[in-house]
């Protein structure tokens, strides 16, 4: 496959992801799975913003490469009521952007609120970082963006 083919078939596949998304009422572009996020970004087809704490990128490890946008910040994550500012600040409205936090739930609330003030291309992560937490209380062991192998770095 030559890099033109693969970065069709990269922008097809998220063209897939937008219309599944349209067709079932999401309010942002949808939903993108781990690998397949990070075939994006690798590719320079999208942009990967990690919206999780500057603590927990830094203790728990973060993208290399990503951009970071807090959705909220401390131990009682307070919501950042300059999220899409500095989101639009930092990436533009109209880019590609990939939305990544711990498992998945505050990264769709982010994509939701940046929807709502005119991203056209945001989209979740599915999973997350480290993925849901399990009858153990722990995280990392089904699913999420280190499970899958994926890139990271830790400080």
């Amino acid at each position: 496959m030559t890099l033109a083919s693969e970065s069709s078939s990269l922008a097809d596949s998220l063209e897939l992801v937008r219309t599944l998304a349209l067709a079932t009422g999401l309010p942002y572009a949808g939903g993108v799975a781990p690998k397949l996020a990070w075939e994006l970004f690798s590719a320079g087809e999208a942009l990967l913003v990690d919206v999780r704490t500057t603590e927990e990128r830094k203790f728990v490890g973060h993208v290399p490469g990503s951009l970071h946008v807090a959705w909220a910040s401390g131990t009682n994550l307070t919501r950042n009521p300059r999220f899409a500012r500095e989101l639009e600040a930092k990436v533009g409205k109209h880019a590609n952007i990939l939305l990544l936090c711990r498992s998945g739930k505050r990264s769709v609330l982010a994509a939701e609120v940046a929807a709502k003030a005119g991203f056209t291309r945001v989209f979740n992560v599915l999973e997350g970082f480290e993925g849901e937490i399990d009858e153990q209380q722990h995280r990392g062991g089904s699913d999420g963006w280190r499970l899958h192998g994926l890139p990271w770095v830790q400080d």
